[in-house]
């Protein structure tokens, strides 16, 4: 299978075939590792470049989620050896948060070869696929980054779109945070009008973190209103877990962006609306 034939999601197994048919295919992939650097130094796909987590986020309070600089992007891409002929295949050791997170940033910049290892390391090693520790020294590129705002739901846009029926809010946080119940911000809730479903509810753990089906979400997603009729906005608090349900909804092929200032930014505002448990009891 050319890395042109290679789907948005693929699993270990399809994947190490793929190698193992072709071997010169190896050429054009850029394996990324979005994890911490003590698991990538215990054990990653041969041949994978490193890029850890807090390298995709600005981390400029209050909302750390969004996008770093085209500057700094230049580097971390650079670093890793991508260019504009590079497959990358993106995985991570949680589930798949971080490795959408790394493709959204992929496409912000325009870049749109990119596939999701589906279970990341968890599937692969479960898998019995190879693994090691060993580094890959890789020729470093001279990457530009550009990013495309238009791609990026902005935080005016989020407060436009209130109350129109052609658009819906995916949050993809834990149901006692859309509730108002746990306190990550100043003011608690959720964005008036969006929708809940919890980023962990699109994997299986029973599966090695593998997808659901993706009929399956497709179904559960529509009873929430939520399929390609609509424009879909995802957060969660950071981008980080709306990293996967982004990565879902395009896969799904649903017209979908994500809002990356999410809840850090919404929840520490004053002039955002939000509802909760308690304020729709009053």
């Amino acid at each position: 299978m050319s890395t042109d034939q290679l789907p948005l999601i693929i699993s270990p197994e399809s994947l190490r075939k793929s190698l193992a048919d072709d071997p010169s295919s190896a050429e054009s992939l850029l394996l990324i590792a979005v994890c911490s650097k003590e698991v990538f130094n215990t054990h990653h796909l041969p041949g994978s470049q490193l890029i850890e987590p807090a390298e995709l986020v600005s981390g400029e309070k209050p909302a750390t989620g969004k996008i770093p600089t085209e500057e700094q992007l230049s580097q971390v891409f650079s670093r890793v050896g991508l260019d504009s002929g590079k497959h990358v295949i993106a995985y991570d050791d949680e589930g798949g948060g971080w490795a959408g997170r790394l493709i959204w940033t992929l496409e912000v910049l325009g870049h749109n070869k990119a596939s999701y290892l589906d279970g990341g390391l968890v599937a692969w090693v479960k898998a019995g696929l190879p693994v090691t520790d060993a580094s890959h020294e890789i020729e470093p590129s001279d990457y530009k980054a550009r990013i495309d705002r238009s791609l990026i739901a902005q935080l005016d846009e989020v407060k436009d779109q209130l109350g129109d029926p052609e658009t819906v809010v995916w949050d993809a946080r834990a149901r006692e945070e859309y509730e108002g119940r746990k306190v990550t911000a100043r003011r608690n809730g959720h964005i008036p009008g969006a929708v809940n479903l919890n980023w962990l509810h699109l994997m299986d753990p029973d599966n090695d973190l593998r997808l659901r089906p993706l009929e399956e979400i497709q179904a559960q997603l529509h009873s929430l209103g939520i399929d390609s009729n609509k424009q879909v906005i995802t957060h969660c608090q950071t981008h980080h877990r709306s990293g996967l349900t982004w990565l879902v909804g395009k896969a799904l092929g649903i017209n979908i962006r994500a809002y990356d200032g999410s809840w850090s930014e919404w929840g520490n505002r004053d002039d955002t609306p939000i509802d909760s448990v308690s304020a729709e009891g009053q």
